[in-house]
């Protein structure tokens, strides 16, 4: 037994013990030169694999491209600002370092701590939009790991609430919400780029390794706004806004040979470089989304439908005897019993009556035909987001006491702008120009809605309403010649129209020898105890006119020949309607 153990133990190792042997030799040889190869032959590898795990791409943020009135000056710009935000798996380790995050970046401590911590197994939180670059830098110079900034830029209006219910306003990630900025947001924002670059490890970019996409920045946009017939109508309406006590107001200014927008302004008005202290309901432009029955302001487009007809004249007489017209069960009324009245008298004292008979004595689909020829019932072309047509119904639907009513105002309802191109289209000798904010650079399409003979006999007529025995003898202006037409409008209530809410309007045109500006002024609801057009509205055309006929360089064509006074009162043109 013993001979045969030490003759079991003394024999050679198998071949299978030295071929695992030699297999570990081979890998051990095999790492060994692997070593050496990656540290001496081909050090450029580990380099790369780090640079590697460093590698990170970037957004290169576009700016937005500006917004500039006809002159040139910015109404919208764009300006640099910094995003703060954090990586939170990588800001775990530092969560003691978290009060002063919260100091340096001016966040509450509180609600920093929640955002990171429900946040942990995102790679991208946004911890604070739009900082000062200064204040940016400031928190990263802290060094705290995982926190990053990105470049952004936020939207700046130079103006600001003068124009803001025209330009509107973007959003936090730059696009359009209202205005301008909505209806042009394709043209105006940009297209972000993006970069490759290397970061160190407590995340700061120390090199930029590949350019992947440029940016591209928006276009600019030239407006049709004239920034100082902007100001002039804003500062005239808000003064008119105030002393009246209205609800709201709105003042559009038109160049009658192309349509373009010079002034449009709201009240109450907004700054879109704050919006947090204002109400959305501020937002909207009412010169384009508010409509409103328009009173005795629609008159002398009747009168331009029945001047087409060639059945009347400016000298046509009509009798308004005894003051009243029995249309069905309702009557209609003037301010007293004029009598006869010629056509250009109906319009000067605002005859309802007057116009009446007029409208009733032509046929409905003749009086509709150019009551939507001035484009009444629909948009005006000028691609405002949210603008509104207006009501004009099809005239199979009318009642002859509907034709009766939409004679002076009643039954129908436009938006200030409509009313404005409406007299633009008498003021450019019957033609209508589609309505637009941009700056024209050649010639506007046009579409003939009456003669060049109506038109400037309507002209005519309207000039007489700015005379000292006219309704609007508060729009005159100094030195022009000034063609318009008050109205004053009973605002619907339940059961009817009210007796104690009124829109006031005036609507003209100047010069009358050679019109370049239409201009609408709507005051809602003046609660200060006057109510008629021709005291609340006019003025306030007559100085919106003024200011601009005179900014614009426009030549006077009504010098007195020797200095003197007007003493003015205006007359009232409420429409009377009982049942």
């Amino acid at each position: 037994m013993s001979t045969r153990k030490r003759n079991t133990a003394a024999a050679p190792m198998p071949w299978r013990s030295w071929l695992v042997l030699g297999g570990f030799v081979v890998v051990i040889v095999a790492l060994v030169w692997r070593a050496v190869d990656l540290q001496l032959l081909d050090d450029g590898f580990l380099s790369d694999q780090g640079d590697a795990r460093h590698l990170r791409i970037e957004k290169l943020s576009a700016h937005r491209g500006a917004i500039l009135d006809r002159n040139g000056d910015p109404l919208a710009v764009s300006t640099p600002v910094d995003s703060l935000w954090a990586h939170p798996g990588e800001f775990a380790g530092a969560m003691d370092r978290i009060s002063e995050l919260a100091q340096t970046a001016g966040l509450k401590q509180a609600w920093l701590a929640r955002r990171l911590s429900s946040n942990v197994e995102r790679e991208f939180v946004y911890l604070r939009r739009h900082m000062r670059p200064d204040e940016a830098e400031s928190v990263m110079s802290a060094r705290l790991p995982g926190i990053y900034t990105q470049r952004e830029y936020r939207r700046y209006y130079p103006a600001g609430e003068v124009v803001g219910h025209v330009i509107g306003f973007t959003d936090i990630d730059d696009n359009g919400q209202e205005g301008l900025e909505l209806a042009y947001d394709e043209w105006l924002r940009g297209e972000p780029g993006a970069k490759r670059v290397l970061r160190d490890r407590l995340g700061r970019s120390i090199e930029d390794v590949e350019s992947i996409r440029a940016p591209r920045a928006g276009q600019s946009l030239s407006t049709s706004i004239d920034l100082r017939v902007q100001y002039l109508a804003y500062r005239e309406l808000k003064r008119a806004f105030r002393d009246h006590g209205a609800v709201s107001g709105s003042a559009v200014v038109l160049d009658v040979n192309t349509g373009e927008v010079l002034a449009m302004a709201n009240q109450p008005s907004f700054n879109p470089n704050n919006r947090q202290r204002y109400e959305p309901q501020r937002y909207r432009n009412r010169a384009v989304t508010d409509i409103f029955e328009p009173g005795s302001a629609l008159k002398p487009l009747i009168i331009a439908a029945a001047l087409e007809t060639e059945q009347y004249a400016p000298d046509t007489m009509i009798d308004t005897s005894p003051g009243f017209l029995r249309v069905g069960g309702w009557v209609i009324e003037d301010v007293r019993d004029f009598g006869h009245l010629n056509v250009t008298s109906v319009i000067t004292k605002s005859s309802n009556v007057g116009a009446t008979k007029i409208a009733m004595s032509l046929a409905s689909d003749s009086l509709w035909s150019t009551l939507a020829g001035f484009g009444l019932g629909s948009l005006t072309a000028s691609g405002f987001p949210g603008e509104s047509a207006g009501l004009l119904n099809d005239p199979v639907h009318w009642r002859p006491i509907t034709q009766a009513t939409i004679a002076y105002g009643y039954g129908l309802s436009v938006t200030p702008l409509q009313l404005a191109q409406a007299f633009a289209t008498i003021a450019a000798d019957g033609v209508r120009h589609p309505v637009t904010f941009q700056r024209l650079v050649r010639s506007p399409d046009n579409e003939r809605v009456i003669s060049a003979r109506a038109a400037r006999e309507l002209l005519a007529m309207l000039e007489t309403v700015t005379a000292p025995e006219g309704t609007g003898a508060l729009a005159s202006v100094p030195g022009y010649r000034v063609a318009g037409k008050t109205g004053t409008a009973r605002k619907t209530e339940v059961g009817g129209y009210s007796s104690e809410r009124y829109t006031s309007v005036f609507a003209g045109i100047a010069p009358v020898s050679k019109p370049r500006l239409a201009v609408v002024v709507v005051i809602d609801e003046p609660r200060a105890g006057l109510y008629y057009g021709g005291d609340v509205a006019a003025p306030v055309f007559s100085a919106v006119m003024s200011g601009s006929l005179r900014l614009l360089a426009v030549p006077p064509d009504n010098l007195p020949s020797k200095p003197g006074t007007d003493i003015i009162q205006a007359a009232t043109d409420a429409p009377v309607i009982r049942q």
